[in-house]
């Protein structure tokens, strides 16, 4: 039985075995007490909308679909990035991004901020307890202290809510840029808010009280959008095939084991080249030429009240290709041609071409 979101109550759930799921299905004590449910699978990176010690009472399994949307994650904070660099014209790809969190999201914002050139530090004491010989984790005063950029991704828990609050800013370094494309509920928002004109900039996805949003921070947040940084084509696409192969799994139900789904045909990158636009600005112009992120902040600036219709009436947008990223390539490339170091993709001489990281591309790295 088919339900939107909102309509899913306890007596619609009285007989059901298992629940398919969304964010906009608050799985509590309310909804699951007279239910048969045994079985949870929502199509969602976070779990936070799930009573998971209610759930272990009960016997209840839950599935999430792990990483489904991490790439429109990545896409949402890189292009923020250079969003703001044309907004600001100060210096960027010189500068160390500090990523807290360091999971499906943060990895591949940190992996793709490597190959831009960017300085990166991991802050990630889970990932860091297991061991990882190829990563080297910091903690999370070291990153506030020597990081220009500071991004969050990390799960909403006891743990992680109101990890940021006034210490957190005012250990943050003086013009330094926040992003949050986590959980809202992780940000004291009023200690952000005091803290706002030491920062650099702050981008702000995700908010608490949804969609009731703090008016004060809309007014001082550089790019403010409704919730939507995953919101990508591919992983939607994503979200129902790993949900599907989780029930499958759960059900044992064989041919559904492999199910599948395969993403729209692209549209072709609508970008021209602008020889009299800084490296910069051409490379904004790439990035919103797939995801046009001012425009979208614009929208709930301009109507915040709007929030919920500008969420669920988004667009699903696709993500980074192999076209655009080689195509960013040779933006900067070609910008420090006649220089060795070329903020470690490559490099092209008079002598020839070279690569700083041998024969792998980015596409080997993210796709």
């Amino acid at each position: 039985r088919y339900f939107k979101g909102g309509e899913i109550d306890s007596d619609s759930i009285a007989n059901a075995d298992a629940l398919i799921i969304r964010t906009r299905t608050n799985c509590n004590r309310d909804l699951l007490n007279n239910s048969d449910v045994k079985s949870i699978f929502t199509a969602t990176i976070g779990e936070d909308h799930i009573d998971k010690d209610y759930c272990k009472e009960r016997g209840i399994e839950i599935y999430n679909a792990a990483g489904c949307n991490s790439m429109g994650v990545v896409q949402y904070v890189i292009t923020s990035l250079f969003a703001l660099k044309s907004q600001r014209r100060k210096d960027l790809l010189s500068k160390k991004i500090g990523i807290i969190g360091a999971g499906n999201v943060g990895e591949g914002v940190a992996r793709i901020a490597e190959y831009f050139g960017f300085g990166v530090m991991r802050c990630d004491p889970p990932l860091e307890s297991i061991g990882n010989n190829n990563i080297e984790y910091y903690d999370a005063a070291r990153l506030l202290k020597e990081c220009d950029i500071i991004t969050m991704h990390v799960p909403l828990d006891k743990t992680t809510l109101n990890m940021c609050s006034g210490h957190f800013f005012q250990d943050m370094r003086d013009g330094a840029i926040f992003i949050n494309t986590a959980r809202g509920e992780i940000v004291d928002e009023m200690a952000l808010i005091r803290e706002s004109e030491r920062l650099g900039a702050i981008v702000i996805d995700v908010w608490r009280d949804e969609p009731g949003i703090n008016q004060k921070l809309l007014n001082i947040a550089d790019i403010a959008t409704p919730h939507i940084a995953g919101y990508s084509i591919e992983g939607k696409i994503n979200a129902t095939v790993k949900s599907v192969r989780n029930f499958a799994l759960h059900y044992n139900i064989t041919p559904l084991k492999e199910f599948s789904l395969s993403p729209p045909s692209g549209s072709p990158l609508n970008f021209r080249y602008n020889p009299g636009l800084d490296m910069y600005d051409n490379l904004n112009n790439l990035f919103q030429s797939f995801f046009r992120l001012n425009d979208e902040s614009r929208k709930l600036k301009q109507e915040p009240a709007m929030f919920e219709n500008l969420r669920s009436g988004y667009i699903y947008r696709p993500e980074f290709t192999r076209e655009l990223l080689n195509m960013a390539s040779d933006i900067i490339i070609n910008n420090y041609k006649n220089q060795l170091y070329v903020y470690g993709i490559g490099y092209k001489t008079d002598s020839g071409e070279g690569s700083l990281h041998g024969e792998d591309s980015t596409a080997d790295l993210i796709f």
